[in-house]
């Protein structure tokens, strides 16, 4: 028990800071309300209200900033070590927007790559805004610089190239990313208005103040099904994660009808299916009529 307070801090990755309206959080197989103060943790997966506008920081001091509508998944995180020069891996931050809006303000200490469904921006020093819907993903570099590249159904990085700020990458399903020397007009004035200003760093005023999620409920099939549809390369552990649900009828029901969206649940649901078959068994051999045995 006296490590405990210890190895709870070594998984927190920064905290929520702000929140005008609500926040969800799934938090392993639950359901849970966040507010302001809350820790977050690598793997949470947060939902904001509409209206509603979110802050979020990190350690080495990137803020990240959700709009109304918005759904992000905090899919991996570096964790810190005093074994090299910089006390943290190289790995990036990997944050997953699903949809709605989202900010990112990266200082030096930190490189971290914003993916949406369609394109992904990697930045280390520089502030960029992603836009994700059904219809198609938009990111612009607002300072620094950054890298930008489609992504694949499965998640995967191509055709990867260098922004400036300023320049604004729009890709709509089906086709390929087109970019533009300024962000256009349907863009400013679709984007959330705090973007349009820096935003402030509030995490000294919880520095000192722990506050914890309040529990709703066991995470339902409807509200994790569109994280189980995402790029294979996002949704790796889920399947060990969620299946603790399968304990629950409706869920395995809901699970199964929808099969072919995540075929990597059938091996679980339907493991006789995979069992190896058995060899056919051999027949002695028939001896002729008349013949006798020696």
């Amino acid at each position: 028990m006296l490590f405990l307070p210890l190895s709870l801090a070594a998984q927190e990755i920064g905290a929520v800071t702000l929140v005008e309206g609500s926040v969800r959080m799934i938090r392993g197989t639950a359901v849970f309300q966040a507010t302001e103060g809350v820790r977050l943790r690598q793997g949470d997966i947060l939902e904001s209200s509409a209206p509603g506008f979110t802050q979020l920081e990190f350690g080495k001091g990137t803020i990240v900033a959700l709009g109304a509508s918005t759904r992000v998944y905090l899919l991996s995180h570096p964790a810190v070590r005093g074994s090299d020069k910089t006390g943290e891996k190289s790995s990036a931050a990997e944050l997953v927007l699903l949809s709605g809006w989202l900010k990112g303000e990266s200082p030096k200490t930190g490189t971290y790559r914003y993916n949406a469904p369609l394109l992904a921006a990697v930045t280390r020093d520089g502030t960029v805004l992603v836009h994700a819907s059904g219809e198609g993903a938009e990111i612009f570099v607002e300072s620094g610089s950054a890298d930008i590249g489609e992504i694949s159904p499965e998640g995967n990085w191509r055709g990867m190239g260098t922004a400036k700020a300023g320049q604004i990458f729009i890709r709509r399903a089906g086709k390929s990313v087109t970019s533009q020397a300024r962000p256009t007009p349907t863009f400013v004035e679709s984007m959330p208005r705090p973007f349009q200003d820096t935003l402030p760093s509030r995490m000294s005023r919880f520095a000192e103040k722990r506050v914890e999620p309040k529990r709703d409920h066991e995470v339902t099939y409807s509200e994790i099904q569109p994280w189980l549809t995402i790029g294979h390369m996002w949704r790796k552990g889920f399947v060990r994660r969620f299946e603790p649900r399968l304990r629950d009828t409706a869920f395995r029901n809901a699970l199964d009808a929808h099969m072919n969206e995540h075929p990597e649940w059938d091996p679980i649901l339907h493991p006789e299916k995979y069992e190896p078959k058995a060899p056919p068994a051999t027949q002695k051999p028939v001896s002729p009529p008349g013949s006798q045995s020696q």
